[in-house]
C-alpha cells in the first residue's frame, strides 16, 4: 500500500505541472494546492508502511526515489519557467546524485537511509537527517516554497479575469516570505548533505581500509 502512494504521487505530480503547462490561469492557480498534497503524501507513506508493517529496505529506498522524482522535477520545472534561477535545481541534483551514491554503499549490506541500520555515525547526521523534527520542518518549507511558486505561476499565465493568486500574491509581505521560503528550501537541502556525505565516507574508509 505505502508504496502504491508513492506511485501515486508520481503520477498526481505530472498530471499537475500539466495543468501549469496547457491549462488557464484560473486552473492553475490551484495547482499549488494540488503540489502541497502530493508532498504531504510522503509523510503518509511512511505513516501506512509502519501501521500495516510494511516497513522494508526497498520500501525506504522506493520512497527516497519517489521523493526525489518529485523534488528534482519541480526545481527544474520551476526554473524553465523562470521562477527559480538554474543554479537551484543544478545545485539539487548535484546534492542528491552525490547523497544516494555513497548512501548505496551501505544498501548491499541491508542498510536503509534512516532508522536503526544506517550509515549514520554522528547525532547530528541523525538529527538532520534523520530527526522528526528536521525532517519535518525541511518538508514543511520545502512544501511552502513550491506552493509559492506554483501559485506565482498562476498570475503569469496571460489572463483577463482576476484571480485568487492575483489577490494573495500582491501583499509584499506574501512575497517576500515565499521567496524566504524557497531559498530556506534550498539551503537546508545542502545542509542536510554534508553530514550524510562526512558519514557516508568515513563508513567506506572502515569497510575499505587503505593498507
Amino acid at each position: 500500500m505505502a508504496n502504491a502512494i508513492t506511485v501515486v504521487r508520481v503520477f498526481a505530480l505530472f498530471g499537475v505541472l500539466g495543468i501549469m503547462y496547457f491549462g488557464s490561469a484560473a486552473a492553475a492557480q490551484w495547482c499549488g494546492i494540488y503540489i502541497g498534497i502530493v508532498i504531504f503524501a510522503d509523510a503518509l507513506d511512511g505513516w501506512v508502511a509502519r501501521r500495516l508493517g510494511e516497513t522494508s529496505q526497498f520500501g525506504a529506498i522506493f520512497d527516497i526515489v519517489g521523493d526525489r522524482i518529485v523534488e528534482n522535477v519541480l526545481w527544474v520545472v520551476f526554473a524553465d519557467l523562470d521562477l527559480v534561477p538554474l543554479w537551484v535545481p543544478l545545485t539539487v541534483l548535484s546534492r542528491g546524485f552525490l547523497v544516494d551514491g555513497l548512501r548505496a554503499s551501505g544498501y548491499s549490506e541491508g542498510m536503509t537511509p534512516f532508522g536503526e541500520k544506517n550509515i549514520m555515525r554522528s547525532k547530528l547526521s541523525l538529527w538532520l537527517t534523520g530527526g522528526r523534527f528536521m525532517r519535518a520542518f525541511f518538508g514543511i518549507v520545502k512544501m511552502l516554497g513550491f506552493v509559492f511558486l506554483a501559485s506565482l505561476w498562476a498570475t503569469r499565465i496571460p489572463h483577463e479575469e482576476l484571480i485568487l493568486m492575483d489577490r494573495l500574491l500582491a501583499n509584499d509581505v506574501i512575497q517576500a516570505t515565499g521567496r524566504a521560503l524557497v531559498l530556506l528550501a534550498v539551503v537546508l537541502t545542502v545542509i542536510r548533505a554534508i553530514p550524510v556525505i562526512v558519514d557516508s565516507v568515513a563508513y567506506l574508509k572502515e569497510k575499505n581500509p587503505v593498507n
